[in-house]
C-alpha cells in the first residue's frame, strides 16, 4: 500500500493530473504485480504523457 501512496503522490505532484485517474491506474498495476514504487511512478508518468 505504501508504493501505491508513493507513485500516486509523485504522479499527481509531477503532472497535477486528476488524483483519482492516478489511484485507480497505479491500483489496477500494483495488482497486476508491480510493487515497486519507481517502477508504478514511471509507467503512470508514461501513461499520463500518452493521453
Amino acid at each position: 500500500m505504501e508504493a501505491q501512496k508513493i507513485a500516486v503522490d509523485a504522479i499527481v505532484a509531477l503532472t497535477d493530473c486528476d488524483r483519482e485517474a492516478a489511484i485507480a491506474f497505479v491500483r489496477r498495476l500494483y495488482l497486476a504485480g508491480v510493487k515497486d514504487p519507481k517502477r508504478l511512478t514511471f509507467k503512470g508518468l508514461q501513461a499520463i504523457a500518452r493521453g
